[in-house]
């Protein structure tokens, strides 16, 4: 998902693991949930997530998170939006693609790029751009979030909640300010609505391109998140229009921000214009207690 933060935010780590033109078949549906844990338990996914350190302007000491006094892993040098690192003497530390660590490291430009990846161990960390902040981000695949993790837990799959509705296209797309979890703020290009009707009440979504998936991507809140759901709203992926405008919104897809299964994710939180009122028992649940 490269619409906003990352994803994805998937290709980039399978964030969303948006379906294939949003199948009718409940089979389908299962072979996306298979995707979808694996997109949270693999060795690179969401469930790795063990560290998350802000970077000021200057040198910045970058050490082994999770250890009380952690192993230096070397030093991380910010000037401006370019940062380069500097491994510790000794200390075993290489590029993802095995050459040396030492250099110029490029960002995942909000979840938009591939970063360079350094590893050591079982450790990986990158380089993330927040707005005009620098962090870096580590993974480790042993990570007992990833370890102990216990699958995910979904609504039934139902029929109903497959939901016809069309696409309305703005003259220009609109800008729309998304705030993360973090504080940061970003304007976000919203080509359209979708709109669709429930039990009588009519309904509308802003909907965001996916320019890597080719599809509409929605963020939404409703009356089970923070009871049923994850507390601050899902997200989902709706495939692009027909030629008479007509889109399928199918919740049963609905599936939680990577902040549900890490403290070190920086996530997207669904504006008040995207709160439905009602309740949306389909898709995902909420997962432990992130």
């Amino acid at each position: 998902m490269k619409a906003i933060w990352g994803g994805p935010v998937v290709a980039l780590l399978l964030a969303g693991c948006a379906s294939d033109r949003v199948p009718a078949d409940p089979a389908a549906w299962s072979r996306w949930r298979a995707k979808r844990a694996e997109s949270i338990a693999g060795t690179n996914g969401w469930s790795t997530l063990v560290g998350l350190q802000w970077l000021e302007p200057g040198t910045n000491l970058v050490d082994r998170p999770g250890i009380p006094g952690g192993r230096r892993l070397g030093v991380v040098v910010c000037e401006g939006t370019q940062a380069r690192f500097l491994p510790e003497p000794g200390v075993e530390v290489r590029r993802a693609d095995g050459s040396p660590a030492a250099g110029g490291l490029r960002s995942d430009q909000d979840g938009k790029a591939k970063p360079d990846v350094l590893v050591s161990g079982t450790l990986r960390f990158h380089l993330i751009a927040r707005g005009e902040r620098l962090g870096i981000r580590f993974k480790d695949s042993e990570a007992p979030t990833r370890t102990a993790f216990r699958g995910l837990e979904s609504f039934p799959y139902q029929p109903a909640w497959r939901i016809e509705g069309r696409f309305e296209r703005f003259a220009q797309p609109q800008q729309v300010e998304i705030v993360d979890i973090t504080g940061n703020r970003k304007l976000e290009s919203v080509p359209g609505l979708i709109r669709f009707e429930h039990g009588g009440t009519a309904v509308h979504l802003e909907a965001l391109w996916d320019e890597e998936d080719q599809e509409y991507f929605v963020m939404f809140r409703d009356r089970t998140s923070g009871r049923t759901t994850y507390g601050s709203g899902r997200f989902l992926h709706v495939a692009k229009e027909d030629a008479s405008g007509r889109v399928v919104v199918d919740f049963n897809y609905a599936y939680n921000p990577p902040c549900a299964f890490s403290a070190f994710a920086t996530c997207p939180i669904p504006p008040r214009s995207q709160w439905l009122p009602f309740e949306v028992p389909a898709g995902e649940k909420a997962y432990g207690s992130h």
